[in-house]
């Protein structure tokens, strides 16, 4: 959906709709609009945080020094406000960009590319601010999430309905929206090898939360939420008293009171994207320890490129996307008895070749390139109907004869 009737420059400015805060796990939507922002105005519009008490409804706006295309714009509502019900909260969704666009914005975001990652955002925002086309980028199945929206499915079907582009961050999603749109593209995660190729050389300090750990560190980086099996984790930990697993990540929707408790399995917390190939240097394996639920059934997780990058071997459990993608690099287990297996045998011996070939992989999928792919989708939408437009014949009116 868009009010795009000709051809227009790569100049594009970008709204973004993202359910994840920017400060969250640095993941996809960081890492494509932080590339983005380097040719194209970013503005990064954060979904509501609620806060105590009873004000109007407010924006705040932040720009980072690092990637000075990009705008974060946070929206806040009281628990009053947020009370008043989904119509309500909707409207002043739209309401508070509109102004933000009109006064602090004016003039950056004119006809700007509408990119989705949250189809909550659609009834406040789809079609509109003046965009010039809309990107829906799926990169989970959010509806099959712990306490996911009873509205989210159908927004999203509108989202998809919508859309000019679909890209899917998984090889089964993007079968499943080629259902409600014709324009999907399978882009799965990227990596970014300088960054995670520094665990290879050895040199970086390590961090001190885990310098005294002795023995082999079997390692997890990424949220800690319902998608982990944590009784699987514990077999792990059980399995050999004499090595650690570090478990690296947030917590969400999940209540770490819950967790298996060893004297061997660490849970460190988040930790800043900048430091983790620092961890994962001191990692003698690389964990992917997934359940398989409604919430793994499409995930690409972006954290086994990273791992590859690293140089480590890594052990997951059979989600399907991983089997189809990465099992040529990656041990996979069918069963708990199997994972705890597998990892002695990669903490005893390493599969160099595997590793090799996950190098090799991770080196071949950069989210720089994916990124200059994506562009190129864009720019097809705009040329394309730049050619329609072309093709509209306009009659000429000819004045209305004269009598001599």
């Amino acid at each position: 959906m868009s009010t795009f009737s000709g051809a227009v420059s790569s100049a594009y400015s970008l709204i973004v709709f993202c359910h994840l805060r920017w400060d969250f796990v640095w993941q996809r939507p960081q890492q494509f609009h932080s590339r983005f922002a380097k040719g194209h105005q970013v503005l990064f519009v954060e979904g509501p945080r609620i806060e105590p008490g009873d004000v109007a409804p407010y924006y705040t706006l932040h720009s980072i020094a690092e990637y000075p295309g990009m705008t974060i714009m946070q929206t806040h509502f009281s628990d009053a406000a947020w009370g008043k019900g989904g119509a309500y909260v909707d409207a002043m969704r739209r309401e508070l960009l509109d102004k933000a666009l009109a006064t602090d914005l004016k003039g950056r975001f004119d006809s700007p590319v509408a990119w989705f990652y949250d189809p909550m955002a659609v009834e406040s925002h789809l079609g509109q601010h003046g965009a010039i086309a809309t990107v829906y980028d799926c990169m989970d199945e959010l509806s099959q999430f712990r306490f996911a929206p009873p509205a989210l499915i159908q927004r999203e079907r509108r989202l998809l309905l919508n859309a000019d582009i679909v890209f899917a961050g998984g090889r089964k999603m993007a079968q499943a929206k080629k259902r409600f749109n014709t324009n999907v593209h399978f882009y799965g995660c990227g990596v970014d090898v300088a960054h995670f190729g520094k665990a290879r050389q050895g040199t970086l300090p390590v961090p001190e939360d885990i310098a005294h750990l002795q023995g082999k560190v079997l390692g997890y980086f990424g949220v800690v939420d319902e998608r982990l099996d944590y009784e699987l984790i514990a077999k792990i930990a059980d399995a050999n008293l004499d090595w650690n697993v570090v478990m690296i990540g947030p917590t969400a929707k999940v209540d770490p009171k819950d967790f298996p408790r060893r004297p061997n399995l660490h849970w460190l917390g988040g930790r800043d994207y900048s430091l983790l190939p620092s961890y994962t240097q001191r990692f003698d394996v690389a964990l992917m320890p997934f359940a398989l639920n409604e919430a793994t059934e499409y995930i690409n997780p972006t954290k086994a490129l990273e791992y590859m990058a690293t140089g480590t071997p890594i052990i997951s459990t059979p989600v399907p996307d991983v089997v189809s993608n990465f099992a040529t690099v990656c041990k996979i287990s069918t069963t708990s008895e199997e994972f705890v297996k597998l990892a002695c045998e990669q903490a005893a011996q390493t599969d160099q070749m595997a590793v090799e070939r996950g190098v090799k992989m991770a080196s071949e999928n950069t989210w720089d390139a994916i990124v200059a792919k994506m562009e190129g989708h864009i720019e097809d939408v705009f040329e394309n109907r730049a050619q329609i437009h072309s093709k509209i014949r306009i009659p000429i009116a000819f004045p209305a004869a004269t009598a001599a």
